[in-house]
């Protein structure tokens, strides 16, 4: 295994050249590690998370990592991994390729998010 390439990315959410919310992380090969995120106006991390989500989908990564459990997480389909199925998902994401798109190209990111999450 070569050397890995890692990265640190914001999400950043603007009104009227201000900006209001956001969300930073590092990715590492496939795996985003999500570090924090800000709001000074209502739901604008939201807004940067479903543009992150979109981003990461479009980008080919496996998993991203939230740190801990929120009910704003969860409520996005978050969900709580015991700690070796989460070792074993990041051994086999880490080493897959992924490239962080800076752009989603005009495509809506919450319907790249629901394509993605679709059961039926």
């Amino acid at each position: 295994m070569g050397p890995r390439l890692s990265q640190a990315h914001s999400i950043e959410t603007w009104r009227g050249g201000e900006l209001v919310g956001g969300l930073y992380g590092v990715r590492l090969g496939g795996v985003f590690f999500g570090e924090s995120m800000f709001s000074r106006e209502r739901d604008a991390s939201k807004v940067a998370l479903v543009h992150l989500v979109a981003r990461l989908i479009q980008s080919g990564f496996r998993l991203l990592d939230c740190q801990f459990m929120t009910e704003h997480l969860r409520s996005f389909g978050a969900v709580e991994v015991p700690r070796e199925a989460f070792r074993a998902l990041l051994a086999d994401a880490i080493d897959q390729p992924a490239t962080f798109q800076r752009e989603l190209g005009g495509v809506d990111p919450c319907a790249i998010v629901q394509a993605s999450t679709r059961t039926s």
